[in-house]
């Protein structure tokens, strides 16, 4: 015999009412332990009772829990964001610890006390999409940061679904609706062009303050190294006869676990970027220029994880911080546009300051300079250790768009037709 609630409607099998009033369902979920779920309400048109808080009713529960089994999805799942983003984080041993310890920075300061906490069933697009609009608005994120924070999502949430916790991602498609919904235009990193370039180097070079910056600006101008790895070099990596420098490894400035900002030495950023870059004349001659200079004053005393003999150092004798360059950048293109406002006024001419560029932009420089001069896309790779051909290949493209201006302006001029 069925049995009936208070109303005299039929319960369901596994259907029953409770002494409390409440209504209950029991279920076993996917590993076969025995769950419930409880409601006020048997289906949607019961009204909740007085006093008592607003729920879902019974009928819409077991319609979603039976969904769910049948999916092979875990139902009512307490796992958090957090829980699975720690789970995900701790089971990534090929991490670099650099990378590991930037990744956890950026997920306990902006996710862990936000959505972190959320159940990671409950999320949805909309509840990510809320997120990243926060970072933006609320934060001043920009898009390089947005999309740094959701390769930190992405993948717990991708994991979660292949481990039948939810049906779908709800990060995937989110990055392209917000370009599209915040008008982003990704902020791209543009050479010094070939009179800047030449402008900003004799400038350096001739100061009396900034001129002892020129022998690493000039390695970096003339090799296209990351500034970790130039920072890193040392003078057993130097193969004077052979002409060449070795890029083995890297000098990281960054923040740790334990708290403290240390300088670390770890890998190169990928398998291709252990690599032999030949040497410019201008290179040989600012290395050995450095080398005299530290045979008379001191060379670097520094040992960092078994590492020594570092050829950049400050004026204490330590390893070089990339952001000592990055500021010295900035009060040398500051100098030089004041002064280039005064020159240009006596010449009656108008100024022609130099951009804001970091010492990242050197890199991108030295590349463009090789694509202006070299079709062998390879080649190229190779020597800026480019994981992907397609980043040198938009490097190339653009400074091939450059030339084919350049050629224009010069056949309008001989052409004079158009």
């Amino acid at each position: 015999m069925q049995r009936k609630d208070d109303k005299g409607r039929l319960l369901r099998s596994n259907e029953y009412v409770r002494g409390d009033g409440r209504y209950a369902y029991q279920y076993f979920d996917l590993k076969g332990n025995r769950k419930r779920v409880y409601s006020w309400r048997l289906v949607e048109t019961d009204p909740v009772p007085k006093g008592k808080a607003w729920c879902e009713s019974l009928r819409t529960m077991e319609k979603a829990i039976l969904k769910d089994q049948l999916d092979g999805i875990e139902t009512k799942s307490k796992l958090t964001l957090n829980d699975r983003w720690d789970a995900y984080i701790s089971d990534k041993p090929e991490l670099k610890q650099s990378t590991r310890t930037n990744y956890k920075y950026m997920y306990d300061k902006y996710i862990r006390d936000d959505i972190g906490k959320m159940s990671i069933k409950s999320i949805t697009y909309s509840d990510c999409k809320r997120f990243f609009n926060k970072l933006i608005h609320e934060k001043g994120f920009k898009p390089r940061s947005v999309e740094i924070i959701n390769t930190l999502l992405h993948p717990v949430f991708r994991i979660a679904v292949r481990d039948n916790l939810i049906r779908t991602n709800p990060t995937d498609g989110i990055i392209a609706e917000l370009k599209r919904s915040n008008d982003w235009v990704m902020e791209k990193r543009h050479a010094l062009t070939k009179t800047q370039q030449q402008a900003f180097v004799n400038y350096v070079r001739n100061h009396k303050v900034y001129a002892h910056w020129d022998p690493l600006i000039t390695c970096l101008l003339g090799t296209g190294c990351r500034i970790g790895e130039m920072l890193g070099l040392r003078w057993e990596d130097v193969f004077w006869k052979e002409g060449f420098i070795s890029i083995n490894h890297s000098l990281i400035y960054r923040l740790q676990d334990d708290g403290t900002v240390k300088f670390r030495v770890t890998t190169t950023k990928t398998k291709n970027s252990n690599r032999e870059i030949p040497m410019f004349d201008s290179v040989i001659r600012a290395l050995k220029t450095e080398y005299k200079r530290q045979s008379e004053e001191g060379f670097c005393l520094d040992e960092i994880e078994g590492y020594s003999g570092f050829i950049w150092m400050n004026r204490e004798g330590h390893v070089l911080c990339p952001h000592n360059l990055n500021r010295a950048l900035e009060r040398i293109i500051r100098d030089y546009n004041d002064e280039e406002k005064v020159r240009a006024k006596k010449e009656r001419r108008k100024p022609m300051p130099l951009p804001h560029f970091t010492a990242h932009h050197l890199r991108h420089t030295f590349c463009t300079r090789i694509c202006e001069n070299e079709t062998d896309l390879k080649l190229i790779q190779e020597i800026m250790g480019h994981a992907d051909i397609t980043t040198t290949m938009d490097v190339y493209n653009e400074s091939n768009l450059e030339r084919k201006k350049e050629r224009f302006a010069k056949l309008e001029k001989i052409a004079n037709v158009f």
